[in-house]
Order: C-alpha cells, then structure tokens, then sequence
C-alpha cells in the first residue's frame, strides 16, 4: 500500500512522547537485547516485530482486562490491543533509529499497526497484532502480510494516512478506558 507520511520529516517518526517513550529505561534494555544479536537494522526491525507479535499478548485474546497505551506499560506488562502493540514495536524501533509511524485499517473495528522504513527503502506496514487461528501476520519487507486484508464488500478500508503520533482518536480511548470492556465502548471505528 502506498502511504502517505504526515511529514516529509522523517525526524518526525523518530521523536519519543507519552506513548512512545522510547528513552524509558525499560524500552532501551528491551532495544538492546534484541539489537545484540542482530547484524544490521533488518535483522533489529525483524525481532523487534516477532518479539513484540509474539511475546506481548493481544489482551482480547488471552482475556486481559488491563489496558495499556504507553510502550514502557505495554513492555512491562506484556499485554495490550493492537494499537498498543504498535506504540511498543515503533517504540522499540526508534529507539535503535528505525523511523516508525502509524496506520489503521476499518475492519469491524478500528485496527492499528505501524509502518517503518529501513535506510534505502520505502514505508511498509507492519502487524505486530500478535498470531492465532486464522491469523498470520510475518515481518515482510518485499510485500505486506497483515493480520487481516480489508474487504471492501464489507465497508472496510485502509487508511492511508501515516501518523508521526498515535492518532488521538485512539490515544484518547485508551487513555480513558478503565478497562477492555469499557475500550470497546470508547474507541471508534473509524477515523
């Protein structure tokens, strides 16, 4: 999908805020264990994203109330939905300088995931949602493979918009939600 930036400032996808605090301390011990055994940037966007898809669990999944927005809670907690997942991965990658930005699909619901572009490349979204039955989302630099296509058939979409910051529609549900239940209810499902 073809992506359009915010910004031509690609700074922009590098800045640490609230959600993306990837200066707190556990976010840079979590980049710097993975950036060790990894030869080069590929490799460090490569287990940043399983580690964040495969080790932080999608709550709805596992039926964690807890909501999450803030990378170093996502990190340290090991849960969130979608959209906190991608706070964690484009967290995780600007920490080692990977420029990281995010985007949304309308499915049922509004879903987040982020986008992030190696030296010499383009944007390419990436899933970090996290796998199960029917769910297949890998690292891929040559073509995307999300956790779900949109069906148009179906009034779904993606947005092809590519935020620096999480979109505050989101931020502010998560913000706001005192638990997953109470999530559902507050974010909207659309842009």
């Amino acid at each position: 999908m073809q992506l359009t930036p915010v910004t031509a400032d690609e700074s922009a996808y590098l800045v640490a805020d609230a959600a993306v605090d990837h200066t707190h301390p556990l976010v840079r011990a979590t980049a710097a264990r993975l950036s060790a055994g990894a030869d080069d940037l590929t490799a460090y966007a490569r287990a940043a994203f399983e580690f964040v898809r495969d080790t932080v669990t999608h709550s709805a999944d596992v039926d964690d109330p807890r909501v999450t927005w803030r990378a170093s809670d996502v990190l340290e907690q090991g849960t969130g939905i979608c959209h906190a997942k991608a706070h964690a991965l484009a967290a995780l990658l600007r920490a080692e300088g990977v420029p990281a930005g995010f985007c949304y699909q309308k499915l049922d619901v509004l879903h987040g995931l982020i986008a992030l572009k190696l030296p010499g490349g383009r944007w390419i979204r990436q899933d970090p949602r996290g796998n199960k039955p029917g769910v297949n989302a890998q690292f891929r630099l040559d073509r995307e493979q999300l956790a779900w296509p949109v069906r148009p058939e179906k009034g779904e979409c993606d947005y092809p918009v590519l935020y620096a910051e999480p979109h505050p529609v989101v931020l502010r549900a998560l913000q706001r939600a005192e638990d997953r239940v109470h999530l559902w209810r507050l974010l909207d499902a659309a842009l």
